[in-house]
């Protein structure tokens, strides 16, 4: 079998990747510390059961990426719940998914740039939040306005990094423990059942919120031309990055939870997990967690910005928003910069006028709703146009979709009403745009079975 995807006598992507590749990639696109940033948040809402919330998000996000491979199958080249939903549902329905999945590009380096202004508070008393946020935002659209982007060797390195301290956490979360012996046994249970502030409404917006940890496996799914064998190992690797990323969180807020003293505040609830390892290993390890997590907190920024300005501009270019400003390439650096200086003003304002923990439920609202029309999808690809019906077509992506629609439901109504705000002005853009969606906007891939 020939290695290059060939069409037409015209050169394709090379398919070199294997299984190990797209689950080292796939952990690094999530990145191994991915719930330190939103520990404080989930702690808050979930009333500290902050593992529970983890395991449980996991469990849905494990049912989802089965899901999603299965969808690799039919349409190898795609990876999009915008695809999927399209042509399994209806359309509108694939237009609705996109719409909703548009807003996690936009909102993540919005919450990108709220987290590194809160360190920056931390790591350097004095500076004002609102300098931090204005530095930030500029940073990110700079780096996007000058083209800079981060090279897989440099993500390898920096994965290798975040890998480090965070041993060095779980080490000094240890010895931490060991040191202090007064602590009980009640200590070591309490993170997955504390039955004085236990509640199921409280572990489920706590879970709403955890989703946040996994958020980026589905990008696995959109390196399928450049995959050795996708149909095997493209749904294989999605549910290993999940259970590995689940795995390796729970063990992080695990140690977080057991070092931190039961009940007792945060000093600063955006950045609760750099004060964990303040008490757990001293200043030391305190400064050298914030940095990394502020570089790694920079890179996927300024990644999302820059995903969010190209998703735009296809948009655009594909004229299903306004082309003349978002179909826009700067004739001398080919960027579109009309939209990478939109979205790092929708960062700069937001980082004023919203809360680490909203924009990350805003951001969960659109993956949810992604996740809820993946996993119906493949209910009706497999189980209701197929004549070999079989349980495992059915089960898993039902379990998938009842765990993902009532987490949606937990979502606190700030982040409900603000995110049917923004599918309603989609929607009513697109139907305005199409005659009431008489007339498609885009041509869906065609299933490869």
């Amino acid at each position: 079998m020939a290695t290059n995807a060939v069409v037409s006598g015209q050169p394709g992507l090379k398919r070199t990747l294997g299984l190990r590749h797209l689950v080292v990639m796939g952990v690094i696109l999530i990145q191994p510390t991915a719930p330190m940033a939103p520990f404080g948040a989930i702690s808050a809402i979930g009333n500290g059961h902050v593992v529970t919330s983890v395991l449980i998000a996991l469990s849905a996000m494990l049912l989802t990426a089965l899901s999603y491979g299965r969808m690799a199958r039919i349409y190898p080249n795609a990876g999009s719940a915008y695809t999927y939903v399209g042509r399994e549902i209806h359309p509108v329905a694939g237009y609705a998914a996109g719409w909703s999945m548009l807003l996690d590009y936009l909102v993540n380096p919005l919450i990108c740039t709220i987290w590194c202004a809160r360190a920056i508070e931390n790591l350097i008393p004095g500076v004002p939040y609102a300098a931090s946020a204005l530095f930030f935002a500029l940073l990110f659209t700079m780096l996007n306005l000058r083209g800079i982007q981060a090279t897989a060797r440099v993500n390898q390195v920096l994965a290798s990094a975040m890998g480090l301290v965070i041993v060095w956490m779980l080490a000094a979360a240890a010895r931490y423990v060991l040191q202090t012996p007064e602590l009980g046994t009640a200590r070591f249970w309490t993170p997955f059942y504390d039955p004085d502030r236990f509640s199921l409404a409280s572990i489920s917006a706590g879970t709403s919120v955890a989703v946040l940890t996994y958020i980026g496996f589905d990008g696995i799914s959109t390196l399928s031309e450049e995959v050795r064998n996708p149909k095997v190992n493209i749904p294989r690797a999605t549910i290993l990055v999940c259970l590995i990323i689940g795995l390796l969180s729970a063990i992080q807020v695990y140690a977080a939870q057991v070092v931190w003293p039961l009940g007792q505040p945060f000093p600063d609830q955006d950045t609760a997990y750099l004060h964990v390892a303040r008490l757990a290993g001293g200043d030391a390890l305190f400064q050298m967690l914030g940095i990394t997590l502020i570089v790694a907190t920079i890179g996927s920024g300024s990644g999302a910005q820059l995903a969010g300005a190209r998703l735009l501009y296809g948009m655009g270019r594909d004229n299903a928003l306004p082309k003349s400003f978002f179909g826009y390439v700067d004739p001398a650096r080919q960027i579109p910069s009309r939209n990478v200086l939109l979205i790092g003003g929708l960062c700069l304002a937001g980082a004023f006028t919203m809360s680490y923990q909203l924009g990350a439920e805003l951001l969960n609202f659109g993956a949810l709703l992604g996740f809820m029309g993946v996993n119906l999808s493949v209910i009706l690809r497999y189980w209701v146009r197929r004549e070999d019906r079989r349980l495992r077509y059915l089960v898993p992506p039902a379990l998938g979709f009842a765990i993902c629609f009532y987490l949606w439901l937990s979502l606190s109504n700030a982040a409900r009403i603000a995110g049917i705000v923004w599918l309603a002005v989609g929607l009513a853009y697109g139907a305005w745009k199409t005659s009431g969606f008489r007339r498609s906007m885009v041509r869906f891939e065609a299933p490869s079975e």
